[in-house]
């Protein structure tokens, strides 16, 4: 390893439910961008692969930022209505309560007040992804909850604060939903309304451009207004904005630089996932 690699931050989309394991066509694209495009982002496969991987999901959210920082942990099958084979889904990586003291330790600098989890199983923000990204499953993972909060400068503050890590090979990676995660009207069929088009789209082009905003400071700044953007809440219904911040925390781990991005047609509509390296 180079003693000048940084390891990368990746905010993707991590699809619907364990849709992307059962190879469901109307996530072709996510599943091939999962297998090819993230693990040559991590470097996978080669010395600069990072020694870790800190992974903020969407499916678990507490009053604290909450660390899994157990040897081992077993999957939590949050879904419902599924084959009964997604239940028996296995993802054999370790933890690291080393690694998860290096987080508990950045966060507590920064004044985030965090707590450790031994007992919480990995969901499938978590297990769903890195069967597709990583199956040799030989990179440890600590899970790292989002906050109740919904606060956008409290999210891009953990950011902030995990990103000295990266310096240590530690990489960084938000599993949610950025672009759009409103059921309702997926299912709906309201996205095929050319007006509700428009604005997710103006909402997607608003999101881009901001993460794409290079100084660290002035990016934090205007994600704090996201909430007024047009189709912000199409796009993540109030009380629903959890599927969005992993993505910030991303934002705020990424410093000053320039993001990159890709989007995958998932059953239906655009999902944009971003990165620094």
């Amino acid at each position: 390893m180079s003693t000048t690699h940084r390891a990368p931050v990746i905010a993707v989309c991590h699809g619907g439910g364990p849709m992307p394991v059962l190879n469901d066509p109307g996530h072709a694209e996510l599943i091939k961008s999962m297998k090819t495009t993230i693990p040559s982002i991590l470097k996978l496969g080669i010395p600069d692969a990072p020694k870790a991987i800190v992974l903020v999901t969407a499916h678990w959210s507490e009053r604290r930022p909450t660390i899994s920082n157990a040897k081992k942990h077993k999957l939590f099958y949050d879904y419902g209505g599924f084959p009964p084979e997604t239940y028996k889904l296995k993802y054999d990586a370790p933890g690291s309560p080393e690694v998860a003291g290096e987080v508990y330790e950045v966060l507590e600098k920064a004044g985030l007040s965090p707590e450790m989890d031994e007992e919480r199983g990995w969901d499938h923000g978590v297990f769903i992804p890195m069967l597709l990204i990583n199956p040799t499953a030989n990179i440890p993972i600590i899970q790292l909850s989002v906050l109740a909060s919904a606060s956008p400068s409290q999210h891009y503050a953990m950011g902030q604060a995990l990103s000295s890590l990266r310096s240590r090979n530690i990489a960084i990676l938000g599993s949610g939903m950025p672009t759009f995660h409103n059921l309702r009207m997926m299912f709906s069929g309201a996205l095929d309304n050319p007006a509700v088009q428009t604005r997710n789209r103006q909402w997607s082009e608003k999101l881009t451009e901001t993460v794409g905003v290079e100084s660290s400071e002035e990016r934090g700044k205007k994600l704090e207004g996201w909430r007024e953007w047009v189709g912000a809440k199409e796009a993540h219904p109030m009380g629903g904005e959890e599927h969005f911040l992993p993505l910030v925390v991303c934002a705020g781990a990424a410093g000053e630089g320039k993001v990159e991005y890709w989007a995958d047609e998932i059953l239906g509509g655009k999902q944009y996932s971003y990165y620094w390296t």
